[in-house]
């Protein structure tokens, strides 16, 4: 058996808040046999369904599944869907308190058709992407003031489906600040001036790429455009995701490139997910941000072997 790293152990019962774009997976899974006389399309034969939490939801789920109490802000629908979502987290021992019904939009639900071989046929979105506001934006800034009182790490999770809003993305760095803990985001190209303050952004190479109008190809470009992007971003350290080219990390202290650990690519959904998740409860478990993200690109060599969004267990990582 091998021997678990301390960090590991410390990681149980870190206390992380996620701010951002709650999303249901659904999976609807058949057998492909023929392709359709009307169209030049496979013809799926239904075997069964699945849903799964995504977007900052799976962040959570991914805390919770390393052993950590993950808190949830964000929104949702008057909807059948918005019960399911809580449902499904009150499943994986996630609060749902910090949850806005929202009847003005509805929950945000992937819809995926999917082979009983994983090949993904088709995918359909269901969304409202407006940006809050009003009453919805004042009771997702007040669930942030109030969980960020318990965290030790605050993740603004965004995904551009509307609740990270400039005012929610300020209530958020401001929490985190008064309570001297971290903030990190998964960051959208379009709201990176929202984010100026944080403590790490990790956007994956195609939008530090955007960000800093650049071709990232090799690790001095990396490192190039992580000092650019921090320039630009106003953050203090910044983690470019790139595939399977792992990952670079650039902190005050200095800058570090870290390979990629995956054996073997079956899905990256939901990666960057794990990613954010496992950092921001190292980070609230004491962890530097090299060794937080050492565990975090181990976590994410293990997610992208599984299929959908997916979780890490402590267990895998010690192995």
């Amino acid at each position: 058996m091998p021997e678990r790293d301390p960090l590991l152990t410390r990681l149980q019962g870190c206390p992380v808040l996620i701010v951002g774009d709650v999303m249901l997976d659904h999976f609807v899974i058949g057998r492909v046999d023929r392709i359709s006389p009307e169209a030049p399309v496979p013809v799926v034969r239904f075997e069964h369904e699945n849903f799964r939490v995504g977007g900052a939801a799976n962040v959570a789920s991914n805390v919770a599944a390393l052993g950590g109490q993950a808190y949830l802000a964000g929104v949702i629908g008057d909807d059948v869907e918005g019960s399911r979502l809580r449902d499904s987290l009150s499943r994986l021992k996630i609060s749902g308190d910090g949850l806005v019904q929202d009847p003005a939009r509805c929950t945000t639900r992937k819809l995926r058709v999917v082979t009983t071989r994983n090949q993904q046929v088709a995918r359909v979105d269901y969304e409202s992407d407006a940006e809050v506001s009003g009453e919805v934006e004042r009771q997702l800034v007040d669930h942030v003031d109030a969980l960020a009182a318990k965290a030790g790490a605050v993740v603004i999770s965004d995904y551009l489906k509307g609740v990270v809003s400039r005012a929610v993305a300020a209530a958020a760095l401001a929490a985190a600040t008064r309570r001297g803990v971290p903030l990190l985001v998964d960051p959208k190209v379009p709201h990176v001036d929202y984010y100026r303050g944080a403590s790490l952004i990790t956007p994956n190479h195609h939008e530090a790429e955007a960000v800093t109008h650049m071709r990232i190809r090799s690790e001095a470009e990396a490192r190039e455009a992580a000092r650019r992007f921090r320039d630009r971003a106003g953050c203090e350290s910044v983690m470019i995701t790139r595939g399977e080219h792992g990952m670079w990390l650039l902190t005050p202290e200095g800058e570090t490139a870290l390979p990629a650990e995956a054996r073997e690519v079956a899905d990256v959904t939901g990666a960057g997910d794990t990613v954010i998740g496992t950092l921001a409860l190292a980070l609230a478990a004491g962890a530097t941000l090299l060794d937080a993200a050492r565990i975090a690109n181990r976590a994410a060599g293990i997610v992208v072997g599984k299929f959908g969004p997916a979780t890490a267990s402590v267990g895998e990582l010690t192995q």
